[in-house]
């Protein structure tokens, strides 16, 4: 296990993680029974949910890009910055055309909770500067 995360990403026992910064806690679970699966993010009591193929296509990205990515996360109604993974999570050119986000109002903040799930996951390197944080997959086999 990693030092920023646990658990098993079932609901009985969700990936607890820490947003790159290491400022704060969430949980992630993987809902295959919902159609589509879907992430199950909880920050506090606030519930967002990501469609759960995000892991493989933003891995998939990352692997495109060849290199660090920043973060950029930001709330669904501020727009995010170009070049980042906020911006791709959301954009019309990503493989399902547009938000990963599924919860209307609620769907922003993508470049702040699917990276640090991915390094718990083995497929990515992820900073942890208190701001300006970046990301890029890790070569095949981690």
């Amino acid at each position: 296990m990693g030092e920023n995360w646990s658990g098993s990403g079932t609901a009985d026992d969700p990936w607890r993680l820490k947003t790159p910064p290491l400022s704060s806690d969430y949980t992630i679970h993987r809902d295959d029974e919902a159609d589509p699966p879907l992430l199950v993010c909880h920050v506090g009591t606030t519930r967002l949910t990501y469609l759960a193929r995000a892991i493989d296509d933003l891995h998939a990205e990352l692997v495109s890009r060849g290199d660090w990515v920043p973060l950029g996360a930001a709330d669904e109604q501020k727009d995010a910055a170009p070049g980042t993974v906020e911006a791709w999570g959301r954009s019309e050119d990503n493989p399902v055309g547009g938000w990963y986000g599924q919860r209307k109002g609620y769907r922003g903040r993508f470049g702040m909770y699917i990276p640090p799930l991915l390094e718990a996951l083995g497929l990515v390197e992820l900073e942890h500067n208190a701001r300006n944080n970046r990301v890029r997959a890790l070569p095949a086999g981690g």
